[in-house]
């Protein structure tokens, strides 16, 4: 059986932010994923448009809350309109409560990480919520 590679996109309009958890992400969960990453909401939905062209499953986004544009919750709903399966991991220091509450009652597989966030911790949850996957 052939198993496709999925994704998991990392969100944050910070770039040392971006760096850090690709290389979390690819140190501890190797090559079995595509790794994207995005500074913005706005280019994190053209990332999934171009992934959803090429048929590469999305498993996993770890989005900040606070950015530019689109807040990272907005963002992590309307993915979960359309892609409810999706784990959906908001990193952020900042959020406000009536958000992270918002998320956890709408979205499905929601996950708040805060910042500065744990390595183990978050390597933990994201191979929690991919085992829990298959």
């Amino acid at each position: 059986m052939n198993k496709e590679k999925k994704a998991i996109i990392c969100v944050d309009d910070e770039n040392i932010i971006l760096d850090s958890l690709r290389e979390q992400l690819e140190k501890h969960l190797g090559e079995d994923f595509i790794y994207e990453t995005a500074e913005s909401a706005e280019e994190a939905l053209e990332i999934i448009d171009e992934l959803e062209e090429d048929e590469i499953e999305i498993a996993i986004i770890v989005c900040d809350w606070l950015m530019p544009g689109m807040k990272g919750d907005k963002f992590l709903l309307q993915v979960d309109l359309k892609y409810p399966r999706v784990v959906k991991i908001l990193l952020t220091g900042q959020a406000h409560q009536n958000s992270i509450d918002m998320l956890e009652e709408l979205a499905d597989q929601f996950t708040l990480v805060t910042k500065p966030w744990n390595k183990d911790e978050l390597i933990n949850i994201i191979k929690s919520e991919l085992d829990s996957d298959e």
